[in-house]
């Protein structure tokens, strides 16, 4: 499974960070714009070509944030109303389907899985030494830049930054 590395335990609203690849390159930058109404990540490739943007939906019943991919809304990420013991939160794509993200995700130590049960991708800082930093596993076939973006909407809205 390719893994990433998130270098920071706190997504932060008006923060710009690297993803790096297992080789320690910058596969993609995360562009938390600042001055804005709602929070809003861009993810990028390095050379700045835009991949994804997050953005947050106000005014909902429940923390939601919306990925979209060239304009057109991808999917919607919310947070279920009642947790007992572990933290959920369902993401529902534009045509239909469904993942569901559960784990321990104020800690990064999560897995996001389609409605059939397959794994999208696992999240865990226990991978690295490194302090302040966790990793995004990523199933074979599945879509990285879609992992990384979902994971950043659950940074952002655990932490509520």
């Amino acid at each position: 499974m390719p893994e990433y590395l998130i270098r920071k335990k706190l997504i932060a609203f008006g923060e710009d960070f690297w993803v790096e690849d297992e080789q320690g390159d910058h596969v993609f930058h995360v562009d938390g714009k600042a001055m804005r109404l709602r929070k809003t990540f861009v993810i990028e490739t390095p050379d700045g070509e835009e991949l994804v943007t997050v953005k947050e939906r106000k005014l909902r019943l429940r923390d939601t944030m919306v990925i979209e991919r060239q304009g057109e809304e991808m999917a919607t990420v919310q947070k279920a109303l009642i947790t007992p013991l572990r933290d959920k939160f369902t993401v529902e794509l534009a045509h239909g389907a469904r993942l569901e993200v559960r784990g321990d995700l104020l800690d990064h130590e999560f897995t996001i899985e389609w409605e059939n049960g397959l794994q999208m991708a696992e999240v865990s800082k226990r991978w690295f030494s490194v302090r302040d930093a966790y990793g995004v596993s990523v199933a074979p076939e599945q879509d990285a830049v879609f992992a990384i973006a979902i994971t950043v909407c659950i940074g952002a809205m655990e932490r509520g930054s």
